[in-house]
C-alpha cells in the first residue's frame, strides 16, 4: 500500500521535478493520471480520507481492539461488537444505529467510542466524518436551547448530506439541557428520507453517567452473593437504565422522545472497575508509552487509587481516569 502511494505521489508531483519530458507528452500523461485519480474513488482515498473509508468493517479487528483495550466490560464489549459489526455489514439499515453508553467516569465509555470510530475511519476521533459534541462546551446556556436545537439540526443534516456514514458522539448527556436532544428525533426514526436526506447509515453514540448507581447496585449484589461479574446479563439492567435516564430530571434524556419512541437501540452498561482491572489499564498504558511493564510500579499505582464501598473497597471510584497522570510521577524525566 505504501509503495503504491509513493509511486502515485511521484507521478502527481512530476511537473515540479521533470524538465526533460516533452511538454505535450507530459501534459497527456498527467491528464491520464488525473483522470484516473478522479475517476476512481479508491485511488483518491489513498491520498485523502474518504466517507465510509472502511465499508467492510472487520469484526475480528474490532473484537481484537475491544479485548485488548477495554477492561472489565464484558457486557459492553459484546453489545458493541455485535451491534456495530452487524450494522456496518447491512447495506440497507432501516434506521441509524443508536447506542447509549452508561456508567461512572473512568469505566471506558469514551474509550469505547474511540475504538468504534477508529475501526470505521483511520482518523478515528480526528476524522472529518466523526463529530463530537460535549454538552458543557457546545450547549452551555439553558436560555439558548431553541438556538442550539436549530444549530444541531443544521449541523447533522449538513454532515450526513456530505457523508451518509457520519458518526455523532454526544458526551455528558447527564449534563445536557432537557429537551435539547429531542431535536434530532426525526433523524433517528424509521424514515427513508427527511427533507431529501437519508440518515439510515449514520451512527449516534450517547455517553452518560445517568444510571451509574443502578449499574453499581447490580454489580455489588452479584459480588456479595458470590457470583462472578461475568454472570451479569444485559437483561439484568438494560430496562432499568432506560427508565433511570428517562425519569432523571438532571439527564438530557429526561422525558425524551428518543426513549419514549424506542429509538435508542441499546442501553449499554459499563460496570465499575475492580483492582485487577486497574492493573490491566496500567500495564496497557505502560506498553503504549513504550515502557517495559514493571509490576512493582503497576502495584504501587493501583494501590494509590481509592475504592468503594468504604467497608468492602471493591470498586475504583475513578476507574482508569487518573491512572495516566499517576504514571507520569514514576516516569517524569
Amino acid at each position: 500500500m505504501k509503495l503504491c502511494r509513493a509511486a502515485l505521489g511521484v507521478l502527481l508531483l512530476a511537473p515540479l521535478g521533470v524538465r526533460a519530458v516533452e511538454p505535450i507528452s507530459l501534459g497527456l500523461a498527467l491528464a491520464g493520471v488525473l483522470t484516473g485519480y478522479i475517476s476512481y474513488p479508491r485511488l483518491y482515498c489513498l491520498f485523502a480520507e474518504c466517507c465510509g473509508q472502511k465499508p467492510n468493517l472487520s469484526r475480528e479487528e474490532l473484537q481484537k481492539d475491544l479485548n485488548s483495550k477495554l477492561f472489565g466490560q464484558h457486557l459492553a464489549k459484546k453489545v458493541i461488537l455485535n451491534a456495530v459489526s452487524g450494522f456496518m455489514s447491512n447495506a440497507k439499515p432501516k434506521k441509524p444505529l443508536t447506542l447509549s453508553l452508561h456508567g461512572w467516569t473512568g469505566t471506558g465509555k469514551n474509550f469505547a467510542s474511540k475504538i468504534i470510530a477508529e475501526n470505521i475511519y483511520e482518523g478515528g476521533l480526528n476524522s472529518d466524518y466523526v463529530h463530537l459534541f460535549v454538552a458543557t462546551l457546545h450547549f452551555p446556556h439553558a436560555s439558548n436551547v431553541t438556538l442550539y436545537k436549530d444549530q444541531l439540526q443544521l449541523w447533522i443534516r449538513g454532515n450526513v448530506s456530505a457523508c451518509a456514514r457520519s458518526i455523532f458522539i454526544f458526551d455528558e448527556m447527564d449534563k445536557m439541557h432537557a429537551g435539547l436532544i429531542d431535536a434530532i428525533k426525526p433523524f433517528l426514526d424509521y424514515y427513508d428520507h427527511v427533507d431529501g436526506v437519508s440518515y439510515q447509515k449514520a451512527i449516534f453514540i450517547f455517553l452518560s453517567n445517568a444510571g451509574a448507581e443502578r449499574i453499581t447496585d447490580v454489580a455489588l449484589d452479584f459480588w456479595r452473593s458470590g457470583k462472578q461479574r461475568e454472570e451479569i446479563k444485559l437483561k439484568d439492567m438494560e430496562h432499568a437504565l432506560s427508565v433511570s435516564a428517562f425519569n432523571n430530571r438532571k439527564s438530557g434524556f429526561w422525558h425524551s422522545s428518543l426513549i419514549d419512541r424506542n429509538l435508542i437501540d441499546y442501553f449499554v452498561p459499563f460496570l465499575p472497575l475492580e483492582y485487577k482491572h486497574l492493573k490491566m489499564c496500567i500495564r496497557s498504558e505502560m506498553q503504549s508509552r513504550g515502557y517495559e511493564v514493571d509490576e512493582d510500579i503497576v502495584t504501587r499505582v493501583a494501590e494509590e487509587m481509592t475504592f468503594f464501598p468504604k467497608e468492602e473497597r471493591i470498586f475504583s471510584d475513578k476507574g482508569c481516569k487518573t491512572v495516566f497522570t499517576k504514571l507520569d510521577y514514576y516516569y517524569d524525566d
